[in-house]
């Protein structure tokens, strides 16, 4: 007995899902990086080395496509003649250039950037680096063309008058060079991209994996792939010979119902039809950024035997459909059959203009008497193409329909990929003028990308901190005008008894003057990297003999009846290069390590009242006055006293504490020598190697910040807040010496 069928209520089966579609958004991120003396763009200086072999090759290229060779060739030979000709020439000309060389130094360019940036674990200076090549390379195309041109112009001059027959020729070849720029250009562009391709695929996406793992580890590794975009090297990505080889070439008529920007509205009604009218835009181009998505979408026009491959195909006929209601269905299938015309007609016949002459009678009439003016060209290979397009039905149209959306789709990615890269460009600064060079240098702003060989120079010459002492004279006006009511002349006495010597222990120490005022001089030493790292500690000595020179000073002005100089040291270390601003040649630092030292060499009026008849030992105190503020400074209720003594920032102890071994120092100091600290101090000994064989003891205290009734400096308490003092009492080195002896 046969089995009656059930037949289920309500229609057929549900409709499948549309797929889940991947979403990208590109972007280029160089978060981390300095910005340039503009204070707007990142300042960037390509290698010499490459730069050059970079020209060269731009020429050659711009040659063999611009079908120049030859002429460019005999510019040589014009150079044997006259001595006024060679002299004109010279300068324009290029020396010949090996390919091979060119991209050696583009790679080897783009692995040290790659080093660089796994040294400084800022995968953004490769980044900048590989924007930089770009920019610099379309720049250098537009302005090679030119001085190609203006090479053929000199040339020609040297024509006019002889050899009448080849004057003519070449003055026929520059012409028409100079009409098919866009063309020679183009060509160019994609060889130097083709090359960039290479280098990217066989040595650099290997070596970035080595240096940083899979792409998967982090955001900034999914920038690469705008630098491998066929678009990079095109003017505004609607070139319609590079679209149509690689892509798909839409319109670029305001008339043409295919025009990109009406595409994209099409297929974004294709899209929300299939996953809701809700869907919004930014997600809509995200999908779109992803070619994949096209084939997961409607398939390759071939239907396949399941679930999915009939999902495909329905999908793929609501494609087709719209595409037909739009009117645009025919022009993608012409976008496809014109691509064997270009070659034979174009550039004489332009390239939509043949397009459009496969789909409307008007046009293919108007494109008929082109070919027939010309007088050397076939209008065959015109008629065999219109046939196919209107040939085109059934299965064959729906491949076509498959096979747009996925160009469309990839078109759409890498022209994404161009309005990012061209946004981030901007931003890039490549430094042609020395001077902007060298300012933005000495600020640490600059980015140099060089070749191995030429590294060396530049590494060792990088600053990575700096330390800032300040040495103030006290009382200086005071000072001045006693000296000039007794007559004597107090800029010697400054000079003799303090500026001069400090001068001549510069050299010894590494450091350099930074400023000079009547009554201060300032002093900086720069921590380069490569070097042993002992700015600190030798800035400490430094400071220390400054101290004792004056005093042997002081005590010889004493004898003669003469003012002594009082002073006060304060050691700033900060932990990045100082910046500069230029005063014609001269360098101005810009940095708050010059505020912190004032503040540290600063003697506050109250504190010296209190402090001067019972300080000891120490030479140097801090106390809180007030309660801070939630939002207040904590500088501003601190009062400092510091009177022939060196004091430091917490940054520098620290960094001290790294150079040198900080031992603790356990001295008995005798009662005369007692401190106000009561205990709250702790005393560390160290040796600091001045030289090869000159070693110097520096003593090291370290007290917390008491606070104070401002009255009376009664002390109420302690703080948790600490400051540090180079000691300069004699008595103190005296005791040490003696407890080394009594080791002994």
């Amino acid at each position: 007995m046969p089995r009656i069928p059930l037949f289920r209520l309500g229609g057929g089966p549900e409709k499948p899902a549309p797929p889940s579609l991947a979403a990208s958004t590109p972007f280029i991120s160089l978060e981390g990086l300095a910005v340039g003396v503009d204070n707007l763009r990142h300042d960037v200086l390509l290698s010499s080395k490459f730069v050059e072999l970079a020209r060269a090759q731009l020429v050659r290229l711009i040659g063999r496509h611009g079908e120049i060779e030859g002429l460019l060739g005999a510019e040589t030979s014009q150079q044997q003649g006259p001595s006024w000709i060679s002299k004109q020439l010279g300068k324009a000309a290029r020396p010949r250039v090996d390919p091979s060389e060119w991209k050696s130094a583009l790679t080897e360019l783009q692995v040290a950037s790659l080093n660089r940036a796994k040294k400084e674990f800022k995968l953004s200076i490769d980044l900048l680096a590989r924007l930089a090549v770009i920019k610099f390379l379309r720049t250098e195309m537009n302005t090679q063309f030119a001085q190609v041109v203006e090479r053929c112009r000199v040339l020609l001059k040297n024509y006019d008058n002889m050899r009448a027959m080849r004057a003519h020729e070449y003055r026929e070849r520059v012409a028409g060079f100079q009409v098919r720029k866009r063309i020679i250009l183009r060509k160019a562009g994609q060889e130097i991209f083709e090359t960039l391709r290479e280098v990217e695929k066989s040595t650099l996406a290997r070596t970035r994996r080595s240096l940083f793992g899979e792409e998967t580890t982090g955001g900034a590794y999914f920038s690469y792939p705008l630098f491998v975009n066929r678009l990079l090297f095109s003017e505004d990505g609607r070139d319609d010979y590079l679209c149509a080889e690689h892509y798909v070439m839409l319109g670029n008529w305001d008339r043409d119902s295919d025009r990109y920007g009406r595409i994209r509205e099409i297929v974004s009604g294709f899209l929300r039809s299939q996953y809701g009218d809700e869907i919004s835009a930014e997600t809509i181009d995200s999908w779109i950024n992803v070619p994949e998505n096209a084939r997961e979408l409607v398939g390759t026009g071939t239907p396949e035997d399941s679930a999915e491959g009939l999902a495909q195909q329905e999908r793929l006929a609501a494609w087709v459909r719209l595409l037909e209601d739009e009117r645009v269905m025919e022009n993608v299938i012409a976008s496809y059959h014109v691509i064997p015309l270009l070659n034979e007609y174009a550039p004489r016949i332009n390239p939509q203009q043949l397009k459009n002459a496969l789909i409307d009678r008007t046009e293919c009439d108007r494109v008929e008497r082109l070919i027939q003016e010309h007088g050397k060209l076939s209008p065959n290979s015109l008629y065999a193409a219109v046939a196919k397009v209107a040939s085109c039905r059934g299965a064959e149209r729906a491949k076509v329909a498959a096979r747009f959306l996925g160009d469309f789709f990839q078109y759409h990615r890498d022209l994404r990929r161009l309005e990012v890269t061209n946004a981030t460009l901007d931003s890039v600064n490549l430094v042609a003028n020395e001077r902007l060079q060298e300012l933005s240098r000495v600020n640490g702003t600059l980015y140099e990308f060089l070749l191995p060989e030429e590294q060396g120079e530049t590494e060792s010459d990088r600053v990575l901190r700096h330390v800032v002492l300040k040495a103030d004279v006290r009382d200086s006006t005071r000072l001045t005008r006693t000296m000039m009511d007794k007559g004597l002349n107090p800029a010697s006495y400054f000079s003799l008894n303090f500026y001069d010597p400090v001068n001549k222990l510069l050299e010894k120490y590494g450091a350099q003057k930074v400023f000079l005022e009547g009554d201060a001089i300032i002093l900086a030493i720069l921590e380069r990297e490569g070097e042993p790292g002992l700015a600190v500690s030798r800035m400490c000595v430094l400071a220390r003999e400054i101290i004792e020179i004056v005093r042997g000073y002081n005590e010889l002005m004493q004898r003669s009846g003469m003012p002594q100089l009082e002073l006060g040291l304060g050691i700033t270390l900060q932990e990045s290069a100082p910046l500069y601003l230029m005063d014609g040649e001269h360098q101005i630092m810009i940095s708050e390590a010059l505020n912190e030292s004032d503040r540290l060499s600063a003697c506050n009026k109250r504190a010296r009242k209190v402090m001067e008849p019972q300080a000891g030992p120490f030479h140097v105190y801090a106390f809180q006055a007030a309660d801070l503020d939630a939002d207040g400074n904590p500088e501003d209720v601190i009062l400092s006293f510091n009177l022939g003594g060196i004091r430091m920032n917490e940054a520098a102890f620290r960094k001290l504490q790294q150079e040198i071994t900080l031992e603790p120092l356990k001295v008995k100091l005798p009662p005369a020598l007692a401190s106000s600290d009561k205990g709250e101090y702790k005393l560390f000994s160290a040796t600091v190697p001045v030289d090869r064989d000159i070693f110097r003891k520096i003593v090291v205290r370290e007290s917390r910040i008491p606070r104070i009734n401002p009255s009376d400096f009664a002390i109420k308490g302690w703080t948790e807040r600490s400051y540090y003092e180079i000691c300069t009492d004699p008595l103190i080195y005296s005791a040490l010496e003696k407890r080394k002896g009594a080791g002994s």
